[in-house]
């Protein structure tokens, strides 16, 4: 393994309802070339916001709950529920950061099917084999900060599973499965940020498996889960 860079890709303009977000992209990637397996990583705000999941914000409780199917907690104005696509998180997703108006931005209805749009419109306008993750900020339960995840995988497969195999003493590892798809989102955030306005970063390097995982896959059932 020579190494991984981490490039955002500018030039994508304002994304408003109805816009082919692929397309944008495919533009975009003119000045800064897509490669076979490179693995493209998506602001979930952009998706929502091409795909019209923009609502009027004065009641975000509301718009909370009617995207929630269970909710878990509740403290003053926040609520940590279950959404209709299984993620747990603040809010249900919900977000008015980098939207104009007094409005939200809502989750895509279905993420995995948005990366999968995505990349099948990159292959077709330029040909190019890539990886697509949408993703998203979440907070974590036992840790302060916030980090951006995987809520769209297409064209890889969100774990490296270490399972069955040894470490360098030998040992059997029986439990080990990174998960490679928020570890890219992750990393991507650093060169996306959340007030520079790129929206998009090229990940070229990755030991990613290719494959059809799907950002489902991450989230815990609840029969596994100790805590819900």
């Amino acid at each position: 393994m020579t190494g991984i860079s981490i490039t955002p890709l500018h030039g994508i303009p304002e994304v408003r309802p109805g816009d082919d977000l692929g397309a944008l992209i495919a533009v975009a990637a003119g000045s800064q070339p897509l490669d076979d397996g490179d693995v493209l990583v998506v602001a979930q705000k952009v998706v929502s916001k091409a795909e019209g999941r923009i609502i009027p914000g004065n009641d975000r409780r509301a718009a909370a709950l009617s995207e929630s199917v269970r909710v878990l907690r509740r403290q003053h104005e926040m609520i940590i529920s279950e959404t209709t696509h299984g993620f747990v998180c603040a809010n249900a997703g919900v977000d008015a950061s980098n939207v104009a108006g007094d409005n939200v931005v809502l989750l895509p209805l279905d993420p995995d099917l948005s990366a999968r749009r995505l990349r099948a419109k990159l292959r077709n306008l330029l040909g190019v084999e890539v990886a697509v993750i949408v993703s998203d900020t979440f907070g974590r339960a036992w840790r302060l900060g916030q980090t951006n995840v995987a809520i769209g995988v297409a064209g890889l497969e969100p774990f490296i599973d270490y399972r069955g195999t040894t470490d360098t003493e030998g040992r059997d590892l029986s439990a080990t499965r990174i998960c490679i798809a928020d570890e890219l989102a992750g990393a991507a955030e650093m060169v996306m940020g959340k007030t520079t306005g790129n929206c998009a970063a090229i990940v070229r390097g990755a030991p990613a498996i290719r494959g059809r995982g799907a950002a489902t896959e991450i989230a815990r059932p609840p029969s596994e889960d100790l805590f819900r």
